[in-house]
């Protein structure tokens, strides 16, 4: 084998086209081609520069055969992660202009460098944007609070007590006769309201409105159902509801898999395995354990990894991590409520304890908070009462408290339905991802939908799913906590009878599970 065939192997060895390879020695598109046609040679300077720039030697380059090639350049090959073929969600260089929104909504003074960020932002995949990635993550690592930010909002435990404003009027106590209903309302509720919402998730408000509109479900008051997607739907629609099929109510066998029911069995097994008094890294261990990498999003897919390179919780939460206050610790709330009924503290409490393996800040008060609201629903009359213990478990001081605070304030002073949630779509833009799957922005359509809802389960789980932003998530919290205030009975059998009683998961062993069988070890662990 000779020169010609020796230069195509290390150009298509290296991923090159034949203009990247002239481009990257100086020479035309044309001279490579000539090059590997046998036309032409190049000349001892170009040879020489070859031969360097892939570490082979220039005699081999000359005259030697395929296989020589091929072992000089295992030799002095360059080891480099496969950049192009990772997920986004794993590489903190893909979510650049993410991390600027983040650390500035953080109150950090890095707004001068907003340039700097959307320049490396928009370079290709590979070791140079990954490295000048690493510069900029340590950048946001050490930036100063700016002056006169007004937000005190800690990641620690003792801190988060501290500031708290509690309520003065003790809880009732549970009732025990009624606890088996509620804690099945709970389980049921958040299943199904994680159907409403499977077939949606996604979709921008633009064309969730008209969709409804069309096929009759405006306002929404039952599911999706595979007849509503006809090809022409699917044609006319960039969201692609074709693929979303499967998941129609009328023709699923079960409650598919879905990672917002996922981790309330997973959490069930926690339990289980660790008890009451588990810890962060039993929780690093279980996510890696008992559900594979693809099984996790955004914040906990970043956390995953994070387990795997070594860092431990908190560490976990914070490398790299631009997902830090996005939606996902919120939507494993759940269980922590259904064990600690008529208790927000112990509940938000556990909450903690999982947030902070993947989030900080109002990533982990949107857990607590679910939590703790939940846990108030088993005992407590008004959905007001509610969304008050649950924010009497989170900073008076952030972002979070504020926001659902404001909410509940205006339905209080007589904001209306429609007022109340086009001012969450004023204050929160469906297109931009950060905004989409942001804590804040889907916790106040959580509470939006549990206060004007009625007290009804399908009004409200509905109200969450039409609005918008993560579907699936927000019908899944909203129907967890109405199932647990007013018990399976409150739950038409509409919307229970898809699911036929069972649940799929995509963790390790389990597969499929009855919901009695989940609400039974549910009732142990509440002991």
């Amino acid at each position: 084998m000779g020169l010609k065939e020796n230069i195509r192997r290390i150009r298509t060895g290296a991923g090159l086209s034949q203009a990247k390879f002239a481009e990257k020695f100086g020479v035309s598109h044309q001279s490579v081609q000539k090059w590997e046609s046998g036309d032409a040679k190049p000349d001892l300077e170009n040879v020489i520069k070859i031969a360097k720039a892939y570490g082979i030697s220039v005699d081999c380059l000359l005259f030697e055969s395929n296989a020589r090639i091929e072992e000089e350049l295992l030799q002095n090959k360059k080891l480099v992660p496969a950049y192009e073929s990772a997920h986004r969600w794993e590489l903190y260089c893909e979510e650049l202009e993410c991390e600027l929104q983040q650390s500035i909504e953080e109150g950090l003074d890095l707004a001068e460098y907003r340039e700097l960020f959307q320049s490396v932002a928009k370079l290709p995949r590979g070791e140079i944007k990954v490295k000048l990635a690493d510069v900029l993550f340590e950048l946001c690592r050490n930036a100063r609070t700016i002056s006169g930010y007004v937000y005190n909002e800690p990641s620690e435990l003792a801190a988060i007590r501290d500031l708290r404003v509690p309520c003065s009027a003790p809880l009732p106590t549970v009732n025990q006769e009624r606890l088996r209903d509620r804690v099945t309302g709970a389980w049921y509720g958040r299943i199904c309201g994680c159907l409403l919402g499977k077939v949606l998730e996604g979709i921008r408000r633009r064309e969730l409105e008209p969709f409804l509109k069309e096929t009759g479900n405006y306002p929404m008051h039952r599911y999706v159902q595979s007849t509503d997607i006809t090809q022409d739907v699917s044609e006319r629609y960039k969201f692609p509801f074709s693929g979303r099929r499967m998941c129609c109510a009328d023709v699923i066998e079960c409650a598919p898999t879905d990672d917002d029911t996922n981790y309330t069995v997973l959490y069930q097994i926690v339990i289980d395995r660790y008890g009451r008094d588990f810890t962060p890294q039993n929780v690093a261990q279980a996510w890696v354990d008992l559900q594979s990498k693809n099984a996790y999003c955004t914040a906990e897919r970043v956390a995953f990894c994070n387990f795997i390179k070594g860092y431990a919780p908190p560490d976990s939460a914070v490398y790299q991590n631009p997902y830090r206050e996005w939606i996902g610790a919120q939507i494993r709330a759940d269980y922590f409520g259904y064990i600690n009924p008529g208790d927000p503290e112990r509940a938000a409490e556990m909450a903690w304890r999982d947030a902070s393996v993947s989030h900080v800040k109002n990533g982990i008060y949107g857990e607590m908070l679910m939590a703790a609201m939940i846990a108030a629903a088993a005992v407590c009359d008004s959905t007001t009462d509610i969304v008050e213990r649950g924010l009497a478990e989170i900073p008076s001081t952030s972002r979070l408290y504020k926001a659902v605070k404001d909410v509940l304030d205006g339905y209080r002073a007589g904001v209306g339905e429609k007022a109340c949630f086009e001012g969450i779509f004023a204050r929160w833009d469906d297109h931009n991802q950060h905004h989409w799957c942001h804590t804040i922005s889907n916790a106040e359509i959580v509470t939006a939908a549990l206060l004007y809802g009625n007290n009804d389960y399908a009004k409200s789980v509905c109200l969450a799913v039409q609005a918008g932003f993560d579907t699936d998530c927000n019908g899944a919290t909203v129907g967890s906590i109405i199932g647990m205030k007013n018990g399976a009975s409150c739950i038409g059998e509409e919307w229970t009878a898809p699911i036929h009683g069972v649940l799929s998961t995509s963790i390790f062993g389990v597969d499929r599970i009855s919901v009695s069988d989940l609400v039974e070890k549910t009732l142990q662990h509440v002991k």
